[in-house]
């Protein structure tokens, strides 16, 4: 049996009175709400008394923001219904406002009475009884609309429209109002999807279930549907007169009920990317209309506006639909807006209706089979509309699976075998023309933002009716349902496609378009998707590199009679040039977006030098369609020095094994491609596979590759390998590749005896080895020491945040010492190590003559380790340079050990102290040390030292007077402005 939510409506008549206030009056309404104003006393009311009770307190970051609304929403989540009451009336009367008070309270005995003298059982039924009466006749006038609708939905040949419901989509619509499970009814719902994924169906699925009596029965009183497409052509006309359109004679008594029950409208406003809305004007807080009036004619643009701001009919709920990419214009005009996707066909809908449309159960699921292959072709399917263009054009193709390796391909082919054999009523001299005409109306359609046409635009007036008529035939072009003498393309891919084809096209010689404005704004587009990384553009992007495709390009003018430009390729190359010019939109540059527009070519000769001067790129194997494009595109990348890779998937042991949703046919395939390029580019220096998932078999293929002779890379990154157990198939490479100089592992919890036994053979020439956050203790630290004395070759050991502590510090210590040990850098930042860490670290220090950098940072050292290690700094045979101590918990005391080191120290060139509580006296000390010695220091950071004012004489004298200071590192000190001010144009010295 059917259950529906009810909602009080008794409550809800609070938000009126909360409207009613001014913003001054507001702000004292949520000052009184804050915890420490809670001493509410409710004046003399004869209905009760408030409770003494502790209510709960509400945050005050939600209150001090909330407008009425918000603030509504806010009281009805923390207070129940008669505390609500009594706390708006007790705070409206400690703002002496007599009017409003008077009006609440008359409110709550209403209630009271209503409730004291109501038979519930015979009340409910005396209600429905006269809403029937109201309402019987609108319900079914509202069903006859939208029966009349469905049956005016344009439906291609073939094409199944299902508009039959199931219990389950019964169900989802009645979680429509409440889309986060959290009982609590929104007020504004937003569908949000790509086209054609049935947004505007479930909306009119749920207003028939409403009309036949069968959902939202409490909750709504009436349903008005607000169409954008039509809308956007009205001109001024009242509220009143768009809601009652089609029932003139009765309009006044239906506005008159409307009024009365505003929180029981529910208004669908279907198609929000149809309307044009004007940008707001420099005064735009005055082109709001507050108290915009039901019979007041005004534009329809600003209705709306005024509707969905909750300017007009507050309490009403919206539910409202629009296309994914267009949200963003929406979102700030709404009022705490809910969001719901509407994702469309699910795969198992795709097999029903792959089966249903081709009938041979076994050749619909060979043909869904092939387009699987093709992920980003398959994820279209979500759009009924595609899957019957698919559909149709496989059972003309018999399935080729050459026509599916791009979206593209599998377009430009449904559309020249079904014009191939068309009449499209005209001469053949004619058609080039006529095509040009279609695709620029599709073309200027995608950049106004349009996807409806008539005898307004300039483009349809040029189409001859046959032309038009067979496109109809051919559902191609559809009718606009309400709208005569209107058409739209049957989905808006056709559209993109059209449009694509028009920046391919040669112009006809009565064209009013140059080739010179095509270009340009072909480039608009491209940089658009590529370095803005506008999804809007995309798809037509995709169309239109893939219109590249010779033999599509052969197949098309063969079919439309047409001739496509052959100055395309040469103009791209040209475009490419240019932006790597540019430095800033090579910063921004999308590559994995350009290698998806590439491999739509698949013209390998045109993708080859598109990539020349690609160094660097940053990809993410999301699934199928990112393993097919990087496989294709890197082969060809041939000076690419620098990559990074993350698998966010795994590829399956077998092909076509099914992983975590995701499908990988032909994947390990696809896998070895792309490590064989690894081997094959002459350039790749570095290679970053961090946060990778990577099973067995493809880190066997990887390692296969890094090890053979002719590979190239030096420096390999492999953080946040999952599994980690796949890590020890590096020692495949370590074992035989000498050109590999640089590995890190850090973030794996790494078991530490294979890769110091790996880094020991003969032929490992690795030179730094970052094991950051690998989960490494003291336990860890005899094979570290034993890595420092036994391998020659390693200058840089990054051990960074892991817990080695004092007792493994003395064992890295007690190596360093040796002679064999010919480290330069060591990382021991974060690894919980104190003062005595430092004692041993300054016996290192003074036997070790190959240590050049270290970093202690974030350590507990405090001023006994500073001092410890100021012993070693202060020897004249100290080799240190290098040396970070930034948060290691010293004061001015440890600061002064530093000083009397750097009197006799010559080799530190880059200290930080930063995030120690060094003061102005600290300061002082350094600048005075620094100013009395030869110091060679180029390099300080004192960063969050709590430095004031004080100390910028000082700092400026040192400036003034250390020629070979370069950068002095401020930042988060409290200087004053008279303090920067005196650090000014001291010197040419970088200072932040």
């Amino acid at each position: 049996m059917t259950s529906f939510t009810t909602v009080d409506t008794h409550t809800d008549r609070l938000l009126l009175y909360l409207m009613a206030l001014d913003q001054y009056q507001l702000e004292e309404f949520r000052l009184h709400l804050r915890p420490l104003e809670r001493s509410w006393q409710v004046p003399d009311v004869n209905i009760t008394q408030l409770s003494q009770a502790r209510f709960p307190e509400i945050p005050w970051a939600d209150l001090r923001a909330a407008d009425p609304v918000n603030l509504f929403c806010l009281l009805k989540e923390h207070f129940s219904e008669w505390q609500l009451w009594e706390v708006v009336l007790s705070i409206l009367g400690k703002m002496n406002l007599t009017s409003l008070c008077e009006q609440v309270r008359e409110e709550m005995k209403r209630h009271v009475q209503i409730q004291e003298s109501q038979d519930p059982d015979k009340g409910d039924l005396e209600v429905l009884e006269e809403e029937t009466d109201h309402r019987r006749e609108f319900r079914k006038r509202l069903k006859t609309n939208i029966l009349a609708l469905w049956d005016n939905i344009p439906c291609p040949e073939g094409h199944i429209y299902i508009c039959n419901t199931s219990e389950e989509e019964h169900k989802e619509m009645q979680r429509l109002l409440d889309p986060n499970g959290t009982k609590a009814q929104a007020q504004t719902i937003v569908l949000q999807g790509r086209a054609g994924t049935g947004k505007t169906t479930l909306v009119l699925k749920a207003m028939l279930h409403w009309a036949e009596g069968t959902l939202f029965q409490h909750r709504f009183s009436y349903i008005f549907y607000l169409s954008c497409l039509k809308m956007k052509n009205m001109q001024e006309i009242t509220f009143a007169d768009l809601l009652c359109w089609d029932d003139k004679p009765n309009s006044e008594a239906l506005i008159e009920e409307f009024v009365s029950q505003p929180e029981k409208l529910l208004f669908v406003v279907d198609g929000f990317e149809e309307m044009t809305i004007p940008e707001p004007g420099p005064h735009h807080l005055e082109d709001s209309l507050p108290h915009i009036g039901w019979h007041e004619k005004l534009p329809v643009t600003k209705i709306l506006l005024s509707l969905l701001k909750k300017e007009l009919v507050p309490m009403a709920t919206l539910l409202i639909t629009i296309r994914a990419p267009y949200v963003k214009n929406l979102t700030s005009l709404l009022v705490n807006p809910c969001f719901v996707c509407v994702t469309g066909f699910a795969e198992e809908d795709r097999e029903v209706y792959f089966s249903s449309c081709l009938g041979d159960q076994k050749e619909a699921k060979a043909m869904l089979e092939q387009v699987k292959r093709n992920e980003a072709l398959f994820n279209s399917c979500s759009a009924p509309m595609v899957c019957w263009t698919i559909c149709s054009c496989l059972k003309q193709l018999k399935a080729r699976s050459s026509d599916l390796q791009t979206t593209t391909s599998l377009y430009a082919c449904f559309f020249s075998n079904l014009f191939s054999t068309a009449d499209m009523g005209l001469p053949d001299e004619s058609l080039p023309g006529q095509w040009y005409t279609l695709c620029a109306l599709a073309a200027e359609g995608m950049w106004s933002l349009n996807f409806t046409f008539g005898e307004e635009d300039a483009q349809y007036q040029l189409l001859e009716v046959p032309f038009i008529d067979s496109l109809f035939h051919l559902d191609i072009l559809q009718a606009v349902r309400d709208h005569e003498n209107c058409i739209t393309f049957t989905h808006p891919s056709f559209q993109e496609f059209f449009a694509a084809m028009f920046y391919v096209l040669e112009e006809p010689r009565e064209s009013f378009h140059s080739s010179s404005t095509k270009h340009g704004e072909m480039k608009i587009i491209l940089r658009a998707v590529l370095v803005n990384q506008e999804s809007y553009w995309t798809p037509m992007v995709l169309f239109f590199f893939g219109l590249l495709k010779k033999d599509l390009v052969r197949k098309l003018e063969d079919t439309l009679h047409c001739k496509m430009s052959p100055r395309i390729m040469e103009e791209l190359l040209e475009w490419k040039e240019e932006l790597d010019e540019s430095e800033t939109a090579s910063v921004q540059f999308d590559t994995q977006q350009f290698f998806c527009c590439l491999h739509e070519t698949q013209e390998e000769d045109f993708v080859k030098k598109m990539l020349g001067h690609v160094f660097e790129a940053d990809l993410d194997i999301l699934g199928n369609t990112e393993l097919q494009v990087s496989s294709f595109c890197l082969k060809h990348c041939e000076r690419l020095s620098k990559l990074r890779l993350s698998v966010s998937r795994p590829i399956p042991e077998r092909e076509g094994e099914v992983l975590e949703t995701l499908r990988f046919d032909s994947g390990k395939q696809q896998w070895k491609d792309i490590c064989t390029a690894f081997v094959t580019n002459r350039h790749l220096r570095e290679l970053d596979l961090s946060n990778s998932k990577l099973s067995i078999s493809s880190m066997r293929s990887l390692c296969h590759a890094l090890r053979n002779p002719r590979c190239k890379l030096q420096k390999l990154t492999c953080k946040s390998i999952t599994p980690v157990s796949v890590l020890p198939k590096l020692d495949l490479v370590l074992h035989n590749n000498k050109k590999l100089t640089h590995l890190n592992l850090s973030s794996n919890r790494l078991e530490v005896g294979w890769i110091f036994k790996a880094v020991r053979y003969p032929a490992c020439n690795i030179k730094c080895l970052c094991l950051e956050r690998c989960n490494l203790s003291a336990t860890s630290c005899p094979y570290l020491a034993s890595l420092l004395v036994n391998v020659q070759n390693m200058t840089r050991l990054c051990l960074g945040l892991n817990k080695l502590q004092d007792e493994g510090a003395e064992l890295l210590c007690d190596a360093l010492t040796q002679t064999t040990c010919t480290l330069k850098r060591l990382e021991l930042w974060l690894c919980q190590l104190g003062a005595p860490s430092c004692r041993h670290l300054s016996d290192a220090l003074l036997k070790n003559k190959s240590l050049t950098h270290l970093n202690l940072s974030r350590n507990h050292l405090g001023d006994e380790g500073v001092k410890f290690l100021s012993e070693a700094l202060s020897c004249s045979d100290c080799s240190l340079q290098c040396l970070n101590l930034s948060g290691c918990s010293f004061t001015t005391e440890g600061c002064q050990e530093l000083s009397d080191a750097l009197r006799h120290n010559h080799n530190v060139h880059v200290l930080d102290i930063g995030r120690n509580d060094l003061g102005d006296d600290g300061a002082k000390l350094l600048c005075e040390a620094m100013r009395a010695s030869s110091c060679p220091l180029t390099t300080l950071g004192l960063e969050k030292c709590n430095l004031t004012a004080a100390c910028c004489q000082h700092l400026s004298s040192l400036l003034s007077s250390h020629e070979r200071l370069a950068e002095l590192n401020l930042i988060g000190n409290d200087l004053e402005p008279d303090g920067v001010k005196t650090l000014c144009f001291k010197k040419t010295c970088t200072v932040q």
